[in-house]
């Protein structure tokens, strides 16, 4: 479900626990009554505070996702699927709008953004991971 955190990356540790579950729920990895690990696991899993697991929990209950279950731990709440495939599809949509508008005031043309979503597409990445090698090369402008 959460395969990794980056501690470097610029989203902070709880925002990237909540996005993984997030998407998880959005791609339907988790299951409306599935457990997620307990605090303690998670947090010896990725190698955080405890406290930052059970803030993204408390976010996500609040966000109406998850729910406890006093003694038995956190689970995937009802009917929440839809919801989070669009709130997820909305974000998403919504900064690859905000970077495409960037590259284009950068002067990059339609194709070299093109080129570059392909790439991206065709790599098989977990999210806030470092940016692979090829796409860095990708950024050596070959204009005359």
């Amino acid at each position: 479900m959460i395969p990794s955190i980056d501690i470097h990356s610029s989203v902070a540790v709880y925002v990237q626990i909540e996005n993984h579950v997030q998407f998880a729920i959005a791609s339907a990895r988790l299951k409306p009554g599935d457990q997620l690990p307990s605090v303690r696991e998670l947090s010896e899993r990725l190698g955080v505070n405890p406290n930052t697991v059970a803030k993204a929990y408390r976010d996500l209950e609040v966000m109406g996702l998850l729910y406890t279950r006093r003694g038995m731990g956190v689970f995937v709440n009802k009917g929440v699927e839809a919801k989070c495939r669009e709130e997820c599809r909305k974000r998403i949509i919504g900064r690859l709008h905000e970077v495409v508008t960037e590259a284009k005031s950068a002067g990059m043309t339609r194709k070299e953004i093109v080129q570059i979503v392909e790439a991206s597409v065709a790599l098989d990445e977990e999210p806030y991971g470092e940016t692979p090698a090829a796409l860095i090369a990708m950024a050596k402008t070959k204009r005359k």
